[in-house]
């Protein structure tokens, strides 16, 4: 709720500069040109997707769950 109060007050054209300047900054920390970041970023998404995909669903909170479960039932 606080975001959206937030996005409301601030001025269209300084949020489109405070993106840009976080996105050099970031950059400079990692001491990497921007076009590179954005290339590496768009890679790091996309395994990230990949992951959630393929191994993610398995992870599904209430299923670990009911496993870890049955594997604490098993030990006692």
């Amino acid at each position: 709720m606080i975001v959206l109060l937030l996005y409301r007050t601030i001025p269209d054209t300084l949020l489109p500069w405070a993106v840009k300047f976080a996105t050099r900054m970031l950059a400079r920390s990692l001491n990497m040109p921007e076009p590179l970041m954005h290339s590496t970023g768009d890679f790091v998404l996309a395994q990230v997707l990949a992951f959630e995909h393929s191994v993610g669903k398995s992870l599904r909170p209430f299923r670990l769950a009911r496993i870890i479960r049955a594997v604490w039932r098993g030990l006692r």
